[in-house]
């Protein structure tokens, strides 16, 4: 025990002194934070609509009304319609000028009065597969409520519509704890891979291999040091995640530490692993970002559901840390269901980690010299 303590103070020593693994350490998860939080929008808004309103009547109005109600929609400036000498409605689209445009027969109303079907023309820019999905569903159901609402059609089925777990629809309650596994993921192990192949290239791993320090308790001792400094980290993010965009825990967060706890076992271990098999700190670094910025945040349900990923790939996602402590940290801010929904997940994390702390161990003892 006291080599592994004696190890983990060396290696925090060394990290003090490194003002560039000390920005690594603190100032770029930061930055990765601040651009997942403000840049990924996953639901479409200020959606560019061109509307040509051939009937001019009042429940044509009422209609497009209705559609700049939803919020999606913004209407296209005259000015902008006037100075881009577009002759119909395709060339809207072709130019960028409209995502999507709405044209209103001269007989709307009149079909509409007479219980008729009045055919409204909608032209989608479907260049963005999931964006187009979005407008064509919005319209349609935009379309179907006002038609139901002027007619005073009375359904005998009514729904009442509660959103559960997150019923003010914050994106932030899905980003922000997503954006912790992939931060928690990628720096605690680009760390930990760097100061393993440090020792390697720098010689002094043959110190090592030479005393009678174990290859258990060498990876546990620098292993102990960057599960500390992930630990700041984790304390870091979610501090500021409080601070600027205001989420909270949903239930009380026993589950979320001890996840956040396995996980960072997890993340380091899978450092030093990369670290024990690469020859420089180039190719860990390719090694880290390749296996695992690129995995997280692809094929952990960060930005895309699970179910969208195919196979063979899906069987990857099974074995990613971070796909399993999203869940955690989801859970935690979002559905607060606790141990009783989550404790498969840390159960999961916590023989991942075993599993390639074991691996790592055996890699290193078989590098090191005889006795």
């Amino acid at each position: 025990m006291k080599r592994i303590i004696s190890q983990c103070r060396k290696e925090l020593a060394q990290f003090q002194r490194d003002r560039l693994t000390l920005a690594l350490a603190f100032i770029l998860p930061l930055m990765a934070l601040f651009i997942f939080g403000f840049g990924i929008r996953l639901e479409a808004k200020n959606i560019p609509l061109s509307i040509q309103d051939f009937d001019l009547s009042p429940l044509s109005r009422a209609y497009i009304e209705t559609l700049f109600a939803t919020n999606q929609f913004e209407k296209i400036p005259v000015n902008r319609l006037a100075t881009s000498s577009v002759n119909n409605n395709q060339e809207l689209i072709d130019k960028g000028i409209a995502k999507v445009v709405v044209v209103i027969p001269p007989d709307f109303s009149q079909k509409i009065k007479s219980g008729s079907i009045s055919h409204v023309q909608v032209l989608v820019d479907a260049t963005d597969v999931n964006n187009a999905r979005v407008i064509k569903n919005s319209i349609s159901a935009t379309t179907v409520n006002f038609v139901n609402h002027y007619k005073g059609v009375s359904n005998k089925i009514l729904a009442h519509v509660r959103i559960w777990f997150n019923p003010g629809r914050q994106e932030s309650l899905y980003i922000i704890p997503g954006s912790y596994g992939v931060i928690l993921w990628i720096f605690p192990s680009l760390l930990a891979a760097i100061s393993m192949v440090q020792e390697k290239t720098q010689g002094t791993i043959l110190q090592v291999y030479a005393s009678n320090t174990s290859a258990t308790e060498l990876i546990l001792g620098k292993g102990l040091a960057y599960f500390l400094i992930g630990i700041f980290e984790a304390i870091l993010i979610m501090g500021l995640g409080v601070i600027i965009w205001q989420i909270s825990f949903a239930a009380e967060p026993s589950s979320l530490l001890v996840g956040t706890l396995a996980f960072l076992m997890d993340s380091v271990m899978f450092g030093m692993l990369i670290g024990i098999r690469a020859n420089n700190q180039i190719a860990a670094i390719q090694a880290v970002v390749m296996i695992g910025f690129l995995t997280s945040m692809l094929l952990s349900g960060f930005i895309y559901p699970l179910s969208n990923i195919p196979f063979p790939l899906s069987v990857i996602s099974n074995i990613l840390p971070a796909r399993y402590y999203i869940e955690i940290a989801r859970d935690a801010y979002a559905r607060g269901t606790g141990w009783s929904g989550v404790w498969f997940a840390i159960a999961i994390l916590i023989f991942l980690g075993l599993l390639i702390f074991n691996t790592a161990r055996k890699k290193l003892k078989r590098m090191q010299l005889p006795d």
